[in-house]
């Protein structure tokens, strides 16, 4: 399979951002990532003004991140072409993308922080769909702010790749509870802006800039063909389609590759002389063999079936035997540091 890497979850001057659109995507080229997607607040301008195109070796797509009235449900919405009122219910804008032919992830489900009045969270109340497709599980400036003390506040505002830890116990626990039930694509994003703020009246700091959390949390996707890097609409039109299809059907796996370079990164299952990918379903669980297989020499690899975990070991690579019915998922943790994480492959559920 061809191996993508990406960032998903960022702002321009279309929303809450700081940076031109191209300015972004030319950033995405220079760290070397192979796709990203825009999704400004509520709006598709960039799409309709022609910003979705290639930019050197980087492809920039456009989505758009929804919102209720009350400004909570955020909804990463990708393939659509119109937006939707604030005024709708997120269940409804929800099953609007649905409808309309496009995907959607629920964006930081489990935001919680107090301490910024001014940044209160955006959590995502509305559990009462199955019309999402996937969820963000990491989200890198959602973590960020978590985090942020009054201690490590100057540590955390010019360092913020060091402060990301994981992803919410809580947003796991569920993400794992709903692929009891059916497939829920998990994805990873840096929510972006580049916000500039002045510390201690004198310096001016920008927060996230583009080019540093475009090195952090990325989303991979893996396809059967390779990207056509042609500037016609026909070839971007297909590209976005294959990224697309990879996302919504769970092709991919979420990297801090701020940790370590993640490509080559692995989960299949052998079964019936069949080769399953992350995102595939097995009819039964008898004689399957799940893979791992990493970038490098060892590393702590977990397999978690139903959300426990089975089986631990630290090497390069790894074989499960498996002969129960399950939703299972790989962790891996470098220098002790959550790193990868899997997307489900489900047996026999």
């Amino acid at each position: 399979m061809f191996e993508y890497v990406g960032a998903i979850h960022m702002h321009s001057i279309y929303s809450d951002g700081t940076g031109e659109v191209p300015q972004i995507a030319r950033f995405a080229d220079e760290v070397g990532l192979d796709y990203i997607i825009l999704t400004d607040h509520n709006t598709l301008r960039a799409l309709d003004e022609g910003y979705e195109n290639w930019y050197g070796n980087t492809l920039c797509l456009v989505g758009s991140e929804l919102n209720d009235k009350e400004n909570k449900n955020h909804y990463l919405a990708f393939g659509i072409n119109k937006t939707y009122s604030t005024r709708i219910s997120a269940k409804e804008y929800v099953r609007k993308v649905k409808e309309d032919g496009g995907i959607g992830f629920l964006a930081h489900p489990h935001e919680k922080r107090r301490h910024m009045k001014e940044h209160p969270p955006y959590p995502w109340v509305e559990w009462n769909t199955e019309d999402f497709d996937g969820i963000e599980i990491w989200n890198h400036m959602s973590e960020w702010m978590e985090n942020l003390t009054e201690d490590n506040k100057y540590q955390a505002f010019l360092h913020p790749l060091r402060t990301i830890t994981a992803p919410p116990e809580e947003t796991l626990q569920i993400w794992d509870e709903l692929n009891l039930k059916r497939k829920v694509v998990g994805i990873g994003g840096i929510d972006a802006h580049a916000h500039k703020y002045n510390l201690l009246g004198f310096m001016e700091v920008e927060i996230f800039p583009y080019k540093v959390l475009f090195k952090s949390i990325r989303t991979h996707v893996l396809l059967n063909t390779e990207l056509i890097k042609e500037k016609s609409e026909e070839a971007i039109n297909e590209s976005k389609k294959l990224i697309y299809n990879a996302l919504v059907s769970g092709k991919c796996f979420i990297a801090n590759d701020y940790r370590a370079d993640s490509k080559g990164f692995r989960f299949f299952a052998e079964a019936d002389a069949q080769i399953y990918q992350m995102g595939d379903y097995i009819n039964s669980a008898n004689k399957v063999k799940l893979n791992v297989l990493l970038p490098v020499q060892e590393a702590t690899i977990r397999l978690i079936r139903n959300g426990m975990k089975v089986s631990e070991t630290i090497e390069k690579s790894a074989e499960f035997i498996i002969n129960e019915e399950g939703a299972y998922r790989v962790e891996v943790y470098i220098h002790n540091k959550a790193w990868i994480f899997s997307n489900h492959i489900r047996i026999g559920i």
